[in-house]
């Protein structure tokens, strides 16, 4: 059993059912950090002494007979954003660098609950406000594929743990498609729940006690090496907590399972106006012809009646607004509220319409970010699609639409471009359908290819 690659699933049940021990386990994934972290710098905090002591009570307490959660003595990382009891918080910005929580986050708590056995943090972007993930205090992080390219942000240092082996699974946080860009960019998967979904209580350093502004257009989610690790993780994270007051108490059903046969699948190579790379135009393409050869009903899509362009100026202004109101100083002209109500109803419509786009099919699929991996760069260099250069703020624009709009979406791996990184296509659905939209992109991944192990890992 390869336990570096295995799934969280396969980790659990092999830990359950005795045939290693959660020692072994964290062991495995200490070595394989040793062998690539220096390389990749993907683990920026790493708790040995801690989480050597946390596999060890896994071990007493199945020796004990005491009763397993789902997640029984599996190791795992987490986005340096979570707040962690004991552990550092830095959000990759200097004045957090020996900021430490008094208290987990709820995240976190359920995530221990369920008996994982967490090992350290990993990078971000300073202060979540890129799309690759480097900052002053840890440096940058590199791409497992070819250490020239980025990994994405603002989770990159999750998705570069996951892909080279360091983590079973890890937990992300998405404003601008900050989960699906470095999952795509690693050929792992990432999902970004419906809005209000999971708590956002302790998702950022809180040292002071300010008032919590981001509330809107901002998700936690999972990144897996399968969509069957995604489900489980999203089971145990979900759902009220007693702090976040915006949370929705919808339950989580189970991952159904789908015959491809019985979906209706609408597909966009690109949206009006957006630039992509010729090879993710065509993989969403030839994944549309494949899924119609396998049975499903598949159409290209009729986007709804939007500008798109202006949704992402409107969420860009509403992020603007909420981070203003969470200022410890008020600003000498601070937006009126009628302009906040204003955003309101205009993002209101979005969603509308996004969600009569949904109950003609199962799912959207189209391109996660318009271009694969790219070489490390200065933030606002123009980045290079084919062979015009695209403006570098356009890089998330597929995946913060629907952070606008608030449905679920996910990023699963297919296939390859021709300098050999990952593409990674993204797949969207109604509100609150989640467990839906996994069970298509498992019944998907025969077709889509799935995770590989990148060489050398």
């Amino acid at each position: 059993m390869d336990l570096v690659f295995s799934s969280t699933t396969e980790l659990a049940a092999a830990i359950r059912d005795r045939r290693i021990s959660a020692v072994e386990a964290l062991d495995s994934h200490l070595a394989q950090i040793d062998r690539h972290n220096e390389a990749v710098n993907a683990v920026v905090t790493l708790d040995r002494e801690g989480a050597r002591q946390r596999a060890e009570k896994a071990d007493e307490a199945q020796a004990r007979g005491d009763a397993l959660g789902p997640l029984h003595g599996v190791p795992f990382t987490l986005k340096d954003t979570h707040e962690t009891l004991g552990m550092k918080t830095t959000v990759g910005f200097p004045p957090f660098a020996d900021y430490v929580a008094r208290e987990d986050s709820p995240v976190v708590l359920r995530l221990k609950a369920a008996g994982g056995v967490l090992v350290g943090k990993t990078n971000v972007a300073t202060m979540l406000g890129d799309w690759q993930s480097n900052n002053p205090l840890f440096g940058r992080t590199n791409n497992p594929w070819n250490l020239s390219r980025t990994s994405g942000g603002s989770s990159g240092g999750a998705a570069a743990a996951l892909c080279a082996g360091m983590t079973s699974f890890e937990v992300g946080t998405d404003m601008q498609d900050s989960i699906r860009l470095p999952a795509a960019f690693c050929g792992v998967y990432g999902l970004k729940p419906t809005e209000h979904r999971v708590s956002l209580a302790g998702a950022f350093p809180d040292p002071g006690g300010v008032p919590r502004g981001v509330r809107l257009m901002s998700w936690i989610g999972p990144l897996a090496r399968n969509v069957e690790d995604l489900a489980l993780i999203l089971g145990i994270i979900a759902g009220p907590d007693g702090r976040d007051a915006d949370l929705a108490s919808v339950p989580v059903e189970g991952m159904p399972e789908l015959d491809l046969k019985t979906l209706r699948i609408v597909f966009a190579p690109a949206f009006p106006g957006f630039p992509v790379a010729s090879e993710i135009r065509a993989a969403v393409e030839n994944l549309a012809r494949e899924l119609q050869s396998a049975g499903a009903t598949v159409e290209q899509a009729r986007l709804p009646t939007l500008e798109l362009h202006d949704d992402l100026t409107q969420g860009g202004a509403l992020i603007g607004m909420m981070l203003e109101a969470a200022q410890p100083e008020p600003p000498e002209e601070p937006t009126p509220v009628s302009r906040w109500f204003e955003a309101l109803s205009r993002r209101d419509r979005s969603i509308l319409a996004w969600e009569r786009f949904f109950e003609g099919c199962d799912a959207l699929l189209c391109p996660v970010a318009m271009t694969t991996a790219f070489p490390h760069c200065e933030p606002g260099t123009p980045i290079k699609v084919g062979d015009k250069e695209q403006s570098y703020w356009m890089l998330p624009a597929y995946g913060a639409v629907f952070n606008y709009s608030g449905h679920p979406a996910l990023s699963l791996p297919c296939r390859q471009d021709r300098d050999g990184l990952p593409i990674g296509l993204q797949l969207v659905g109604r509100r609150w359908s989640e467990s839906r939209l996994l069970g298509i992109a498992r019944a998907i991944a025969p077709l889509s290819g799935g995770f590989r192990r990148p060489p050398g890992y």
